[in-house]
């Protein structure tokens, strides 16, 4: 004591002497050097240096009692001496780097060319024009009006394009803010408990210093590193930094040394901090993974792990413990495979790392977008120089060939002029073509269906992996908090000679047996496990501690019961003695004295054990009477094992009374004392799969996504809820795979993970356990790398641990949990699952669809209005050398109706009918043959009503030609008639491009999109306004009641037409091409025959219908006859026999009795012919009933494949006639 007396007047005195290292005993840098080595090395180095940790408080001028003295120059001192615990985070991109980046895609750069050159065209004026002579030649040339206003068709353009720019990063911008407000506010709640001054407070995380005396406990994550000053019982998990699962010990005289980022399991203990923020083992490991590209990653990495270490510090509460479990759980695993794969090693590595930073892989969209935004430049490009071309011809032949002037030196700059006329019209017809909304109908739907999906428990951080989601063709799914609640559950009892298959009401048990299974359970739980409250209303109860033990005392209060009051009247003091659990023992067993000196001791563990043990049994009316042997093998068969085959851990509750008369029982002796017990009952504990799973989990395979389980747990729970979910069906020849065996079977002689031997497994795999993180790694690497199906196959990885990292960043979409996540998992991670749903997932393959659905009937509205467009600028240009549509009429028609279309199509809602389709793939062509159909069916009828309007309206309408006329002539009736028609053509057609697979419906839910009906009438009434009143800006001028009649009635012709459209069958159209397909690894030459067999076509459907209905019956009658046929082989003896399902693992493997589906169904990706191989498939299977061929593994096969019609087995060991087992069959067909 005397010593730390010493030291600690050693601190008060400590703040006048002056600011440098040598006021401490020891560096930076011995310290970090220190906290680098492991166990016994650790503990010589504070012999040879310091003595012991006595030695070190006081070169740390700190008391091992007293802690700091908490005076604020002392702490600011030890802060610039040895850092602040906190590791500063990545500076936030700027707005204008956001703008930057917006500006880099492809479509937008095309239209920022296109409208700077005919920007610059419209300013040039050229030099007065020379004599009369020169050009009398075609086409006046345009009237004032027309060349006053030629710089607006530029400055729309340029508008849309800012437009859209500052759309996309100001939508970047306010997620990332949203992003780092959740961050930080969890930041502040952590706080971690250090003795200052003698008084044990709770500080910050960022707060804590070197030399802080820190409490460390049970289900803390450690915020800094720290050398142990007395500790009893302490554990520690490490493989957050190490790898190592097992648990290690920390003593003051094997392994002092305690790191950051490491979670306390067991015991608790003190310890003094010796290394904080950068200098601490996880600072330097986050370092160290940023050195790539220093600045940045190192920051984002320290960002994210100074989370995590603040995270642990507040908790008591189990959610907190558990999240800070998986917390560390990963800084480590992740660090290796990173380091690993992105090779931290010099400056090449830093090289390289720069170079693929921007390169981030486009998603399917983009990559599609851009590809037929280029295809349609071309286009556009092409149409423009045949118009230049011909307008140059037309002139040059007129001029100097039919009127026969020959080419005057003076009149060389009014040709001049001509040509750079013609040059515009080409640039007008360029700029029509590019579809400038596209850009803003994709940042739109993004950025709406990213806002909706915050209503979904979805917080997106990166906009494309909204819309990669809807490709998604595989999802590896978590089991624990995903598919199932993470709350250990008591579902099934045996008690009182009864086995009930939920819990029972508390009055069908005797009081006596009642009383003591819930004294037993109180007492005999570890007294730190207990249920709190929930944190809010209507939450669950909170679980804090063991969580097979938070399972018994929720049991207790189910059974309305209070397990604290039998803990306030035995207070943790008063027992007796206490075997606590571990891995031998596999029981815990806690002695009570009673006060006439007899003893009761209760004991629970795992049943296989436990019941050996019993030699009584409580019955029916809470008697005891015997329990031998015999009994015990048939309720193993009975319960146990029933209880085992659903995945339940079975715990077997009993207890024991050692009179009070006898010789005090020798308590060492454990295996006398844990014997001749008497058993209470057994308990079945799962970890319940969450209701709404199952359905969502139907959903995804009906819409062609395989879900496969990866869970650190054992194959047969994993298997039990991976059935209870609906990823195994019974019968379908699937794999399980144990983590071991996987990596024995992907790996060759030299322990080289070969893709051709991921690829023979994949396909099959649906359920992977007892795996490491670096598994769910491999297995999402190789199926992503896979080329064994024709699509690559794209990802989605949901994960909670900071051991997660590797594999959310390696799928195509990662899904981090918002509850149960650690920070690092969130920093890969593409989506935030707020809820730790798995059917909030399912939602948002919903949006992902949506997205491209949305796309492409903005497209479909465009590319119809670009085509007609297109054409009428081209024609009108080459026929009359005048545009009918005007430049302003151009831009209403192109900029703000398809800003407003992009708006109106982008905002549809989706529906649940986009699940029932598979998802499209990386190839499939964003402009399917029926939209193709569509948009050059619209085209004809639009340009057939325009060019009919346009040669012949005048006389229809009787009214003035609007043709040839003079210049500056007022605006005609004639060309206002063809614009107006024109728009309510768009806007009926607008209607027609909500449906784009061919749906006769159009209108259908057009009310759940208020914007789509508000921005229709809205467009509506503009253009009655411009018509009106537009006058000389728009070359307008005020129609008739009637013509104006004329005009909607044109437009609702459009109506009409597509349903004339969607008559014609696409297939019979073979000479549609598509567009836009995604990058191919080569063109597939039967490409076409695939593409009808996926594309929805309604009409065609109707067709197929009948004779779907027909195979049906006949495969029916097929399948009946198999069955009678396989009956009269000896098959059903083979099931008779009882004794075969004895153990569980027969009881698994056994191939059930089954009949292949005689229903079609929808196939999934990995059997891409199923339609063809289906009857060769049927026909195969029924040899294989009749002789199971013998599985290698006795785990794997699921059962094999098929539905199986499995015969009730107390039917068939009743039955001896063979007549029975067929007649029950025949009556469930």
């Amino acid at each position: 004591m005397a010593n730390n007396s010493v030291s600690y007047t050693g601190v008060k005195n400590s703040v006048a002497e002056t600011n440098h290292e040598g006021d401490f005993g020891c560096s930076v840098k011995e310290l970090r050097s220190l906290m680098e080595l492991r166990g016994a090395e650790g503990l010589h180095k504070i012999q040879d240096c310091y003595g012991d940790v006595q030695g070190l408080c006081t070169r740390l001028k700190t008391s091992p009692v007293e802690g700091l003295s908490g005076n604020p120059a002392d702490i600011e001192r030890r802060q610039t001496v040895f850092g602040q615990n906190f590791i500063p985070p990545k500076k936030p991109k700027t707005f204008l780097q956001l703008v930057w980046e917006a500006l880099q895609d492809v479509t937008l750069i095309i239209l920022e060319i296109a409208a700077i050159i005919s920007l610059g065209l419209s300013f040039y004026r050229p030099p007065g024009g020379g004599t009369e002579t020169c050009a009398t030649a075609a086409g006046g040339v345009e009237d004032e009006g027309e060349a006053e206003a030629g710089w607006i068709e530029g400055v729309a353009i340029l508008l849309s394009v800012i437009c859209v720019v500052l759309v996309t990063a100001f939508n970047d911008w306010s997620k990332e803010k949203q992003f780092r407000g959740l961050q930080s506010r969890i930041e502040q709640e952590q706080k971690f408990t250090v003795v200052r001054g003698g008084q044990v407070i709770q500080i910050p995380v960022a707060d804590i210093v070197v030399g802080d005396i820190a409490q460390v406990k049970y289900g803390d994550l450690l915020p800094a590193d720290g050398v142990l000053i007395q500790g009893n019982d302490l554990k520690i998990d490490e493989s957050s930094l190490t790898g190592e699962s097992d648990h290690v010990k920390k003593t003051l005289d094997k392994d002092p040394l305690l790191l950051s980022g490491t979670h306390v399991m067991e015991g608790s203990g003190k310890m003094v901090v010796t290394a904080v923020g950068v200098n601490s083992q996880t600072g330097i490991i986050f370092t160290l993974l940023g050195s790539g590209d220093d600045e940045e990653k190192e920051k984002e990495k320290e960002e994210k792990e100074k989370k995590k270490d603040k995270k642990g510090k507040k908790q008591d509460g189990t959610v907190e413990n558990r999240n800070k479990a998986k917390a560390q759980d990963g800084a480590a695993m992740e660090m290796q495979p990173l380091k690993s794969e992105e090779g931290i090693d010099g400056d090449d590595a830093k090289e390289k790392k720069k170079a693929n930073l921007p390169k981030k892989e486009k998603s399917v969209l983009q990559g599609k977008l851009t590809k037929l935004a280029v295809q349609i430049g071309k286009a556009g490009l092409v149409m423009s120089a045949i118009t230049v071309i011909i307008l140059v011809l037309y002139f040059v032949i007129d001029t100097f060939w039919v009127q026969q002037l020959p080419w005057l030196k003076e009149c060389t700059p009014v040709y001049i002029q001509y040509f750079v006329k013609f040059f515009i019209i080409g640039v007008t017809v360029l700029v029509v073509a590019v579809p400038e909304g596209l850009p803003l109908a994709v940042t739109i739907s993004l950025a709406y269906s990213v806002k909706k999906m915050m209503k979904d428990n979805n917080l997106v951080r990166h906009l494309d992996a909204c819309e990669t989601m809807g490709n998604a063709t595989a999802i590896c799914s978590d089991k624990t908090g995903t598919l199932t609640m993470n709350r250990m559950t008591v579902v099934q009892v045996y008690v009182a000679d009864k086995h009930y298959r939920k819990v029972p009401e508390p009055d069908l048990m005797p009081d006596k047996t009642l009383d003591l299974l819930v004294n037993g359970i109180a007492v005999n739980c570890a007294y730190t496990t207990k249920i709190l409250p929930p944190e809010k209303e209507g939450g669950l109860p909170r679980h804090v501690g063991n969580k097979t033990e938070c399972a018994l005392l929720s049991f207790t209060l189910d059974l309305k019961k209070d397990y604290q009051a039998v803990r306030n009247e035995i207070p943790e003091e008063n027992l007796y003695k206490v075997y606590t659990f571990n891995s031998v023992r596999k029981s815990m067993s806690t002695v009570l004295k009673n006060t006439d000196g007899s003893y009761r001791m209760f004991s629970k563990g795992a049943s296989e054990i436990i019941l050996k043990k019993c030699v009584k049994i409580l019955n029916s009316d809470g008697e005891s009477k015997v329990f031998r042997p015999r009994d015990r093998d048939d309720m193993v068969k009975k319960v146990i094992e029933p209880m085992a085959s659903e995945g339940l851990r079975t715990i077997c509750i009993a207890y024991r009374d050692f009179p009070a008369g006898e010789l005090e029982p020798e308590w060492e002796n454990e295996n006398a004392i844990l014997n001749s017990l008497t058993c209470i009952c057994v308990v079945g504990i799962e970890d319940p799969v969450r209701p709404e799973v199952p359905d969502a989990i139907k959903k995804c395979q009906r819409a062609g996504i395989t879900v496969r389980m990866v869970t650190g747990d054992n194959i047969n729970t994993a298997r039990a809820i991976a059935t209870k979910c609906g990823i195994l069906h019974p019968g379908d020849d699937f794999l399980c795979l144990e983590g071991k065996e996987f990596n024995r079977r992907i790996r060759n002689e030299k322990g080289e993970i070969e893709q051709e031997r991921i690829d023979k497994i994949w396909p099959k795999l649906r359920v992977l356990a007892r795996s490491s993180p670096t598994d769910k790694h491999t297995l999402v690497k190789g199926i992503i790398d896979s080329t064994v199906v024709e699509q690559r196959q794209v990802v989605a990885v949901t994960g909670d641990g900071t051991n997660d990292g590797p594999a959310l960043k390696k799928a195509d979409v990662g899904f981090a949990m918002g509850i149960a996540g650690t920070d690092v998992a969130k920093e890969a991670s593409d989506i935030i699952l707020t809820d730790d749903n798995f059917s909030s997932i399912v939602k948002a393959v919903m949006w992902g669809r949506n997205v491209y659905d949305s796309i492409s009937k903005f497209l479909q509205f465009q590319l119809t209005v670009n085509v007609v467009a297109v054409i009428v600028a081209f024609t009108g240009a080459c026929i009359t050398q005048d545009s009918p549509l005007k430049a302003v009429q151009m831009l209403w028609v192109n900029l703000i109706m398809d800003t407003f279309a992009s708006l109106a199509l982008a905002t549809e809602p989706p529906t649940e009918s986009l699940l029932l389709r598979r998802p499209y793939g990386r190839n499939k062509p964003l402009i399917s043959r029926t939209m193709m159909k569509n948009i050059l069916g619209h085209g004809v009828y639009q340009l057939t009503v325009i060019f009919t309007l346009l040669f012949v309206g005048e006389k229809i309408f009787d009214i003035d030609s609007g043709r040839h006329a003079p210049l500056h002539a007022p605006p005609s009736e004639h060309y206002t008639i063809v614009f107006n028609t024109f728009v309510m053509m768009q806007l009926f057609n607008e209607i027609n491009a909500r449906k784009i697979h061919g749906e006769r419906n159009v209108f259908e839910g057009i009310y759940n999109n208020p914007i789509f009906c508000s921005i229709v009438i809205g467009t509506f009434i503009i253009q009655i306004i411009i018509v009106q009143f537009g006058g000389k800006p728009f070359s307008c001028i005020g129609l008739s009641i009637d013509q104006w009649l004329w005009c909607i009635f044109l437009g609702i012709g459009a109506l009409l037409w597509g349903q004339l459209i969607a008559t014609i069958p696409t297939s019979r159209l073979k000479f549609l091409k598509e567009a836009g397909h995604g990058t191919q690894k080569d063109e597939i030459p039967d490409e076409e025959l695939e593409e009808d067999m996926e594309e929805i076509d309604h009409a065609e459907r109707e067709l197929r219908r009948g004779q779907i209905l027909w195979f049906r019956g006949l495969n029916r009658i097929q399948t009946q006859i198999r069955v009678v046929n396989a009956f009269r082989s000896s098959l059903y003896e083979g099931l008779e026999k009882p004794e075969s399902r004895s153990s569980i693992h027969n009881f698994m493997t056994h191939p059930e009795f089954r009949i292949e589906d005689s229903e079609p169904h929808i196939p999934l990706i990995d059997d891409t012919d199923a339609e063809d191989d289906a009857p060769t498939k049927r026909n195969s299977s029924s040899p294989r009933s009749c002789s199971p061929p013998p599985s290698p593994n006795k785990n794997n096969n699921a059962v094999d494949s098929g539905i199986h019609l499995a015969i009730d087995i107390s039917k068939s060991a009743t039955s001896s006639s063979p007549g029975s087992p067929l007649h029950s069959l025949e009556t469930s067909l």
